[in-house]
């Protein structure tokens, strides 16, 4: 009978670590998700912004060159 416990607390001590394995992993998992959603954020925002530069660039630059004022 001791034995079968003694067995059994190994086998608990693996599991143990198996669980902390696999949460950590998740853990990992998360956090790179979350540099990825970050990363992909700043590129849009970046995107966004030149996109409205070009806009409001473009058609005063053309005003200015064509004299829309007459």
């Amino acid at each position: 009978m001791a034995k079968a416990k003694s067995a059994q607390r190994t086998l608990t001590a693996a599991e143990r670590q198996a669980r902390i394995a696999r949460a950590r992993e998740r853990e990992k998992q998360e956090q790179e998700r979350r540099e990825h959603a970050s990363f992909v954020k700043k590129v849009f925002t970046v995107a966004v912004c030149v996109i409205l530069a070009l806009a409001l660039s473009i058609p005063t630059m053309a005003l200015v060159v064509m004299g829309g004022n007459g």
